[in-house]
């Protein structure tokens, strides 16, 4: 029986992801219109060892001892990670003991401006903290934040957290309508994303029922609109592979996404597969295919990608 693990799952950003969830359910700074774990019970910027960080490493060790097929164990789960006090310690043990596995962390970005936190963090390969408001207005309408929390003050600490942070970090926007897709909402997101910058930005939008009533996913049109207010800041909107749809390695629409991203400079797989969305296994095989078009430099072994010129 797992109290503190869930999956692996075939999450949407991560590939195959096995999930951490360090929270009593649901202990959060915020408490989304959108959040798919319901109404936040527990809204609070104390932090704490909400569970028993020992125990947590304990079902770790059974669990991954066995041996497993994952892209990212990654901390998530029915609120915000970064409250549990351990999770420093938990980076740090998972990097001791299976460095073969990459850490993720998903946070609602409100307390990376705290020193202890972004140290907590420095290990870990990817940090995805939100945006869905750059105004005060946006901010309280969909977030609906803990007393005393203003949204400049998490812009400011996304941002420092940004500076000092070596490995990978991805701006996610989630797409409300009606809330934050007007010109001034978009203006005032692409100001603090200049700000903050990101290897790349997620556009995310609805993909299960929304607590409050009314919140839609926005149409596609729409959503590439606000993807192109964002240039030229390399923006990925998480994939949903609709029925039909051709796998990547045989989609021309994925290719021209690859090469674009490509026009910044050489990169990694690793890098390419979390700035595109599309899983280490897939991509390997869509830049195989597009070597073998002349379209690419691949290098399986050093895992190196580039523009072939």
């Amino acid at each position: 029986m797992r109290r503190f693990l869930f999956g692996p799952v075939n999450s949407r950003r991560l590939g195959r992801s096995l999930g951490i969830d360090l929270l009593p359910f649901k202990t959060c700074s915020l408490d989304c219109i959108y959040c798919e774990c319901g109404w936040t019970t527990d809204k609070t910027l104390q932090r704490g060892e909400l569970v028993p960080t020992s125990a947590v490493l304990a079902e770790l060790d059974d669990h991954l001892s066995a041996g497993q097929e994952i892209d990212y164990v990654t901390f998530s789960g029915a609120g915000e990670p970064t409250l549990h006090t351990g999770i420093g310690v938990i980076i740090g043990h998972m990097k001791q003991h299976y460095p073969q596995f990459k850490v993720a962390v998903l946070t609602n970005g409100t307390l990376l401006g705290d020193p202890m936190v972004q140290a907590q963090l420095t290990r870990a390969d990817l940090v995805v903290p939100s945006l869905d408001g750059a105004t005060e207005a946006a901010f309280r309408d969909i977030c609906r934040p803990a007393a005393g929390l203003a949204v400049q003050s998490v812009i400011d600490g996304i941002a420092s957290f940004r500076r000092g942070f070596p490995g990978l970090l991805l701006l996610e926007i989630f797409v409300v309508p009606g809330k934050n897709d007007s010109p001034a909402e978009l203006a005032a997101l692409k100001r603090a994303a200049l700000r903050i910058r990101p290897d790349a930005i997620q556009l995310n939008s609805l993909d299960r029922p929304a607590p409050f009533p009314g919140v839609t996913p926005p149409g596609a049109d729409h959503l590439q609109s606000i993807r192109d207010t964002f240039h030229p800041l390399p923006v990925q909107a998480v994939r949903r592979r609709e029925k039909g749809e051709p796998a990547p390695w045989s989609n021309a629409v994925v290719f021209a996404e690859i090469l674009k991203a490509l026009e910044r400079g050489s990169t990694t797989l690793g890098r390419l597969s979390v700035v595109s969305g599309i899983r280490e296994g897939d991509l390997a095989k869509t830049l195989a295919q597009m070597a073998s078009q002349a379209l690419v430099h691949y290098d399986s072994d050093s895992s190196q990608v580039r523009l072939r010129h």
